[in-house]
């Protein structure tokens, strides 16, 4: 199938050079699936395939939804306490999969047609969650598969009672995430499937529901009442229900005399029975007219997934098909399929795919019936269309385009002109989309627009400064209750930062607005690759000298366990934007490149591991501690012959101050060896078991059973206080919410509190309410808040009202005024309250 068409080609420059959110649509067979199978197999991307369904995602090469994100049954309602409980379900993540969320730059879903609202809101919860990023969809770019003619989603009447109150229609472009996104529609247009262009035709007329007495009565002219095919015909009946199916094809079965061989499936590992390609247990007979499952992926392309055939004969290792209109058999054996799950490569950090099970079977299901369900993306060249029962949205259509010809097909009975009917909200969604259709020009700009919004991104270091700033007065508001080692003056970092990486960034990324040309890539402007390598080499040097001892040596120590929790988490999460901002500018040492860039942030957050609370180190011995002066000889002559057989100098062996920790705990097994001071994985493989021998021989020659270690040292300094129980739910030193963190960043970007609403698709007292916290820790400065006259009135009802409800001072103060900038003035008295008495 040629892809190059115009439609296709503008389709994969706008997934593959911007970050536009894409759906792709179109009739049966226009080529959307090989457009996946071929960007799977050339974008530069890290991109996850997912489906609604098992065997669609079996077929695309992917996973579930459903099991992708861990997200659990039933309707996700925003804001109720179901969806509260189902959020704290879905981040229950494994460590490998929030690093493939987090370095993630393309999801694709196909058949999102049977994708509702609700599931694709949950999706975005997600991955706004684990990447920290409040963008719909977390920043992810979305590309979106699938026919809205063809199968719709699936919801309950009670499941929809609870949806209707929320979303506007079942169908995915109702989601909440998907309205405050700009979603491109590029519509496939040549029908790869059929030739005939007076059936095409047709078929559109039925997929659009512009259907006239002229074209029922065309359409009708294929009804052949009482039509019985001959049996070497090859027609397969499309019906729309399983037991039709299946009641079809046992009775047909049972008609051919004969021996019945039944073949199982070989499972291995991980299949669940939901997405099984074909049948665990297959019975045939010769003569049965069944269908392949799959395309042949030898060389010769003998068969395809929906052609017809007949057993002429069967053996356990092979099955002899003969198609309609063929005079040669094909031989078919069983062929493997994959059931695949998405990890991080030990060694590219790539996204890659897992074969966590395979199913072995013949590609091979009767066929003289199948659901119409099941028969989508598949081929016939004869087929009965049974009209009879109640069709759903999209059940007539998919069942007419699976024909590839019009003469190919037969309906058993004649079509009516009611209840086959576009869903309206699907005909209003694809009305409005067809008035905005991409153009070259649309995706030039895109492209423009992603490569300088990547260019800014890479120099902005705001969020930076934030949770740096944010440490420092956490750790100067608690400097009672904690120990600070590695002499690191966080709050010197900050200002060194401040005055010199943060302030040239704003004023670097000013510059780069001034030089980017509305016509021009980043990537291909001479100067724009000039100042960004030159700015790569500056930055880098600067996050060296300012950043490095806070990242290697700052360590803090408390007593109260929750406030350990909360700046333990804080530096993780600054040493983690100090790697992430590092790679980037790093990337561009010669000059903007979007692909290496991307690369680049997404390694750096798969490499990240946050530093857990370390235990106790063991005690650091010196030589006056050594007992067994026996031993130590013996251990550095040894240390001397490998240095010497290795070529290298003694030290880089091991270290002496190691060898005397060994020469006083005298390990003599590997578990007692590791907990030496000292040595690492890579020293205990590649020394381990020398070192343990010469430990074992001396302590066998010497008779030691019990080793009695030295005294250790006593510890230095004095131990901090502990933290008394506060009753305050909110108090200065406690972390904000991300939801909090979010509204506080981009109001630290100089957005009002309306354009923060408007952002995030919330009310600006809710971003009030968010940035009291920040005022509560003198973060942020009232005024730019809340003005001095609307201030002295809220204060003189807070004076008059004290310890008043909320809703008491709410009404005394009337409609002007909102619960918002109540809560903002009361968390400024907390503020000045607790400078005025600090814990």
């Amino acid at each position: 199938m040629p892809l190059k068409n115009h439609e296709l080609a503008l389709a994969g420059d706008f997934v593959q050079y911007t970050d536009s959110h894409i759906f792709l649509t179109g009739k049966a067979g226009t080529g959307k699936t090989t457009f996946l199978h071929d960007l799977k197999a050339n974008t530069a991307k890290r991109m996850v395939v997912t489906a609604p369904t098992g065997v669609a995602a079996i077929n695309a090469g992917g996973v579930t939804l459903h099991s992708f994100f861990q997200l659990p049954f039933g309707p996700f309602i925003p804001g109720s306490e179901t969806g509260e409980l189902n959020r704290q379900r879905m981040f229950r993540f494994s460590r490998e999969k929030q690093q493939i969320i987090k370095s993630l730059d393309l999801l694709v879903i196909d058949e999102i047609s049977m994708v509702r609202a609700d599931l694709l809101d949950s999706v975005d919860a997600v991955l706004r969650r684990l990447r920290r990023n409040d963008k719909p969809f977390g920043g992810v770019q979305l590309l979106l598969i699938g026919d809205l003619h063809q199968l719709s989603p699936v919801a309950k009447n009670a499941e929809w009672q609870l949806l209707q109150q929320h979303y506007g229609s079942v169908f995915f472009f109702s989601s909440h995430a998907l309205a405050r996104t700009e979603l491109l529609t590029i519509e496939l247009n040549h029908i790869y499937r059929q030739t005939d262009d007076r059936f095409i035709r047709l078929l559109n007329r039925v997929r659009s529901n512009r259907l006239d007495t002229e074209t029922i009565g065309e359409l009708n002219q294929r009804y052949i009442e009482n039509f019985t095919p001959h049996q070497d015909q090859g027609y397969i009946t499309l019906t729309t229900h399983n037991n039709s199916a299946d009641t079809t094809n046992r009775d047909r079965l049972a008609k051919l005399s004969g021996k019945s061989h039944r073949f199982s499936a070989t499972v291995t590992g991980e299949f669940p029975d939901h997405t099984l390609p074909a049948p665990a247990t297959l019975v045939f007979k010769i003569g049965a007219q069944v269908m392949f499952l799959r395309n042949d992926s030898s060389p010769q392309r003998r068969y395809y997934n929906g052609k017809i055939g007949k057993i002429m004969a069967v053996s356990d290792q092979e099955i002899r098909i003969l198609c309609p209109g063929e005079t040669e058999e094909i031989t078919v054996e069983p062929v493997e399929w994959q059931n695949i799950r998405y990890t991080v490569h030990p060694e590219t950090r790539e996204i890659s795919q897992e074969i966590i099970g395979t199913f072995k079977q013949f590609p091979l299901n009767l066929a003289w019936a199948i659901t119409i369900h099941k028969s989508q993306g598949l081929t016939f060249e004869k087929a009965i269309i049974d009209a009879g029962a109640a069709f759903t949205h999209g059940q007539v259509y998919v069942a007419l385009s699976r024909c590839k010809s019009f003469e190919g097909m037969v309906l058993s009975a004649p079509l009516p002109c009611q209840g086959i009917e576009p869903d309206p909200a699907v005909v209003d969604y694809l009305e409005t989309a067809r008035h905005h259709p991409p153009s070259e020009t649309r995706l030039e700009k895109a492209k423009i627009d992603f490569q300088q919004r990547l260019i800014i991104e890479c120099f902005d270091f705001q969020l930076l400064n934030n949770r740096l700033n944010y440490l420092a007065r956490l750790l100067s508001g608690n400097r009672n209750l904690i120990q600070v080692s590695g002499g690191i003056d966080v709050q010197g970092i900050q200002t060194r930062a401040a005055e010199t990486i943060f302030t040239v960034s704003e004023n670097f990324k000013q510059q780069l607005f001034s030089l980017f040309r509305d016509n021009v890539l980043p990537e291909s402007d001479a100067q724009i690759m000039e100042r960004t390598g030159k700015a790569s080499a500056w930055f880098q040097e600067k996050f060296s000298t300012t950043f490095d001892d806070l990242i290697e040596r700052f360590q803090v120590e408390t007593d109260n366990r929750e406030l350990g929790k909360k700046i333990g988490n804080l530096l993780n999460n600054v040493r983690q934007e100090i790697a992430v901002k590092r790679a980037g500018i790093e990337s561009c040492a010669t000059g903007f490149s979007p692909t290496r860039y991307l690369n680049a942030i997404a390694r750096a957050e798969i490499d990240f591991t946050p530093e857990k609370k370390k235990k106790s180190p063991p005690p650091d011995y010196g030589e006056s501690d050594i007992e067994h002066p026996e031993l130590f000889q013996d251990l550095k002559a040894w240390r001397t012959a490998r240095a010497s057989q290795e070529g290298v100098p003694a030290f880089m062996v091991l270290h002496q101050r190691v060898l005397i920790q060994i020469a006083v705990n005298l390990p003599d097994n590997s578990a007692d060896l590791k907990k030496v001071k000292g040595l690492g994985d890579k020293t205990l493989k590649k020394y381990g078991q020398e070192i343990l021998e010469l430990v074992r021989a001396y302590r066998k020659k010497h008779n030691i059973e019990t080793v009695v270690l030295p005294q250790p040292p006593e510890p230095s300094s004095t131990k901090p206080k502990k933290e008394k129980p506060s009753t305050k739910t909110s108090s200065p030193g406690s972390t904000p919410s991300n939801t909090m963190q979010a509204s506080f960043d981009l109001f630290n970007k100089g957005l009002t509190i309306a354009d923060i609403a408007k952002e995030r698709g919330l009310v600006e007292n809710t971003i009030q309410t968010h940035l009291c916290f920040f005022v509560e820790n003198g973060l942020v400065d009232i005024s730019r808040l809340i003005s001095p006259e609307r201030r002295k009135t809220i204060q003189a009802v807070l004076d008059k009202l004290e310890n008043a409800s909320l809703k008491a001072i709410k009404q005394t103060l009337g409609d002007e005024f909102s619960y918002g900038e109540i809560r903002l003035m009361t968390s400024l008295q907390k503020h000045l309250s607790a400078k005025k008495h600090p814990v």
